[in-house]
C-alpha cells in the first residue's frame, strides 16, 4: 500500500524566490489548461482529453520561456490535476449532485507541485533533498523513509512554511492479532466514549484559540487592503489557523494510534457531518470536534495494521436500550439512559457506544460478545 512521509524543509532566499516563481508558472498552466478545455466545449462543443492538453503544453513551452524553470513532469502533473477536477465534477453530476464547475486559481492560490516519477534525490545523512531545477533543499528527517519512493511533492502552507512529502509503496505489516472489539460514540460533551466505559475529553482547540484569533482578525480588519502592513497581519491570522489545524491533527493521530493498538475490531458512527452542520447552534462545536478526521485516520491505519473497521448508521443508538432494545425518547439534555422496561440505568453515551458495537458486530456476522472480548 501507499504511505506518505512528510518533512519540513528550509529553502534559502534564492530557492524561496524560485519556488514561488515555479508555483506561479504552474498556476498559469493550470488556468490556461482549464480555459482551453472550457472554451473548446462552449465554442466548438469539443471535448479535449489529457493527452491533447499535453501536446498543447509543448507549444506553450516554446512561446513562454519562463516555463523552462519548471520540471517537465511537474507541468504535466498540473494538467493531470485539471483532468481529475473534471472527472470528479462529471462523476458528481452523474450522482445527482449539484457540484461547482472547476474554478480558475487566483494569485497565491496554487500552493503545491509534484514530481510524479523522477527529479529528486534524497540524502538523509547530509539532511537534504536534491530536486531538479531547484537544487539542494535543507530537510529535517525526523523519521526514516520506509518503502520505495513513487512520487515527491512540495507544499507551501498558508503561513509560508514549506514541506516535502514522499509517497512510498511498502508492504503491509499487520499488528499481532487481537480479538478485542470496541464501539465508539462521538459527542460534544465528551469527544469519544468507548463501549468499555472509557471517555475521551473534548479538547475544543478552536474554542481555546478563539480569543487569539479574534485579536489578530481585528488587527487585520483595521488596516486598508492597500496597506503595506496587511500581508503581515494576514500572516498572523494564518499562523493561528495553522496552529489549530496542527493541534487537531496531532490529537487525532495519537488517539487513532492508541485505538488501533488496543483493539482488533472498531465500530464507529457513520456521521453525515454536512447535514449536522445545518444546526447553526452546534455548527461551530461540530466543526471544532472534527470527528471525520479521527474516522479517516482510524480507517487507513486499520488497513495497514490488519484491523477491522465497521461504520454503522448512528440512528437511534442513543435512544435504544442496550439491554432490552426498546426506544426511550430523550432530549439532548438527558445525559442518563433510564429504561422504563428493564430498569437499566446507564450513561447515555456508554449506552450508545454499546449499541454501536452490537450493530457493527452483527454486520460482521459476530453474534456473541462477552466483556468486549470475542
Amino acid at each position: 500500500m501507499r504511505k506518505t512521509f512528510e518533512y519540513r524543509i528550509y529553502p534559502t532566499r534564492s530557492q524561496l524566490t524560485l519556488l514561488n516563481e515555479i508555483l506561479e508558472e504552474c498556476r498559469w498552466v493550470y488556468n490556461e489548461t482549464l480555459a482551453c478545455r472550457k472554451n473548446a466545449w462552449e465554442i466548438e462543443k469539443k471535448s479535449i482529453s489529457l493527452f491533447d492538453t499535453n501536446k498543447i503544453l509543448t507549444a506553450w513551452k516554446k512561446e513562454r520561456s519562463s516555463l523552462n524553470i519548471v520540471h517537465s513532469q511537474t507541468l504535466q502533473d498540473v494538467q493531470t490535476r485539471v483532468d481529475l477536477a473534471f472527472q470528479h465534477f462529471f462523476h458528481r453530476v452523474k450522482q445527482g449532485e449539484d457540484p461547482g464547475y472547476p474554478r480558475f486559481k487566483g494569485y497565491g492560490r496554487y500552493d503545491s507541485i509534484t514530481y510524479p516519477q523522477s527529479g529528486w534525490k534524497v540524502n538523509i545523512e547530509k539532511r537534504y533533498v536534491r530536486l531538479s531545477k531547484i537544487g539542494n533543499l535543507k530537510t529535517i528527517f525526523h523519521r526514516d523513509i520506509q518503502g520505495t519512493i513513487k512520487t515527491c511533492s512540495l507544499r507551501r502552507s498558508a503561513s509560508g512554511k514549506w514541506f516535502i512529502s514522499f509517497s512510498c509503496e511498502k508492504e503491509l505489516k499487520p499488528l499481532p492479532h487481537s480479538d478485542k472489539a470496541v464501539g465508539i460514540d462521538m459527542g460534544l460533551t465528551t469527544f469519544a466514549t468507548y463501549s468499555d466505559g472509557t471517555k475521551i475529553k473534548n479538547p475544543r482547540f478552536f474554542r481555546a484559540e478563539e480569543k487569539n484569533l479574534a485579536k489578530v482578525q481585528r488587527k487585520l480588519s483595521a488596516v486598508d487592503k492597500s496597506s503595506p502592513d496587511r500581508p503581515k497581519r494576514k500572516h498572523s491570522v494564518s499562523i493561528v489557523y495553522e496552529r489549530i489545524t496542527n493541534k487537531r491533527s496531532d490529537f487525532a493521530h495519537k488517539l487513532s494510534h492508541q485505538i488501533i493498538n488496543n483493539y482488533g475490531i472498531m465500530c464507529l458512527e457513520d456521521l453525515n457531518i454536512k447535514n449536522m452542520l445545518k444546526n447553526h447552534c452546534l455548527a461551530k462545536s461540530i466543526q471544532d470536534a472534527s470527528w471525520d478526521l479521527l474516522v479517516t485516520f482510524i480507517t487507513y491505519k486499520a488497513e495497514y495494521a490488519g484491523r477491522e473497521v465497521m461504520l454503522v448508521n448512528p440512528r437511534d443508538t442513543s435512544k435504544r436500550c442496550s439491554r432490552c432494545g426498546i426506544l426511550i425518547q430523550k432530549s439532548l439534555n438527558d445525559r442518563i439512559h433510564i429504561c422504563t422496561c428493564c430498569g437499566l440505568v446507564l450513561d447515555r453515551d456508554i449506552n450508545a457506544s454499546i449499541n454501536i458495537l452490537a450493530i457493527g458486530l452483527d454486520r460482521l456476522g459476530i453474534k456473541s460478545l462477552e466483556a468486549h472480548d470475542l
